[in-house]
């Protein structure tokens, strides 16, 4: 049992706790506290009488004043649900380049649009939608897909490679893993490819061949992309999955396909409207 003694000092006794040489007091605490104390104790007993506070099996008290803020919460939503409703009366009939063009839709799009992004997009795209790493910048103006507002509506509508029937499913072969092509025959032609826009890198005549037979069916004879097959332009140093050879190397022995999920059934007519005006705005649209 601690031995209690009294502080020669402060004339306190202690605990009888010792740590080192240092011996605790037992200081009581102030009368001002305690008695914060105890009201803070009877208010909350007032606070469960008052309020709804303890949860039953099925239900809970309810309080004598029957506050619910459940309920307000609820009424709050459903009113701005209304709002909404009100404010975007015939902006799901309008043409796209008539919400463009009618200021109190395009208000509305925008807004409307802008929150959606954060909600849905911004996971992958970035809040600011400049992307990342298998990620494509919606400010940018290299479009795989196109770029138009028609382009990206249908983009959000169906997703690509989301397994929606009108989704848009183009894959680039794995001239690597299925043995299309030798090891030292990709290393050549993405040299080639990388020399397209780095002109520090040599491309060699093999590699522009290799390119011709294999890569321009759907890339172009200039290498400029088709955005129709999926195909990006190799020649604007917008790389989605990493620049270098290494990484062109990669993706040529066994490429990513990068999957977007189709918003149709999962967001309303109106918010997809809203979101393709809202990202063709943000610059890189066209």
């Amino acid at each position: 049992m601690a031995k209690q003694e009294l502080d020669q000092l402060s004339g306190q006794s202690t605990t009888g706790h010792e740590w080192d040489g240092l011996k605790e007091l037992n200081t009581p605490l102030p009368k001002w506290w305690l008695w914060v104390f105890y009201a803070t104790i009877v208010w909350s007993i007032g606070y469960w009488v008052v309020y709804p506070s303890w949860p039953l099996v099925s239900d809970y008290t309810k309080g004598l004043v029957g506050a619910q803020m459940r309920a307000t919460a609820i009424a709050d939503y459903e009113a701005g649900k209304t709002k909404r409703v009100a404010d975007a009366v015939g902006l799901a009939e309008a043409p796209l380049e008539k919400i463009k063009s009618t200021p109190a839709y395009l208000e509305f799009a925008m807004a409307n649009g802008k929150a959606a992004f954060g909600d849905n997009c911004a996971p992958c795209h970035g809040s600011g939608a400049t992307g990342g790493p298998g990620y494509p910048n919606l400010q940018d103006d290299d479009w795989i897909w196109g770029g138009k507002l028609a382009d990206i509506y249908q983009t959000l509508q169906f997703g690509i490679r989301s397994g929606h029937a009108k989704a848009r499913d183009q894959i680039m072969p794995a001239f690597g893993k299925d043995a299309i092509l030798k090891k030292e025959e990709i290393a050549d032609v993405a040299a080639y490819v990388v020399s397209l826009s780095d002109s520090s890198v040599k491309g060699t005549d093999s590699g522009k061949k290799l390119f011709a037979d294999n890569c321009a069916s759907c890339h172009g004879d200039n290498a400029k992309g088709n955005q129709e097959m999926g195909a990006p332009n190799l020649t604007d140093k917008i790389w989605l999955y990493g620049a270098g050879i290494d990484k062109v190397v990669a993706q040529i022995t066994e490429p990513k396909h990068g999957v977007m999920p189709a918003w149709e059934g999962r967001l309303d007519p109106i918010t997809i409207k809203s979101l393709a005006v809202y990202v063709h705005s943000l610059g890189g649209g066209k």
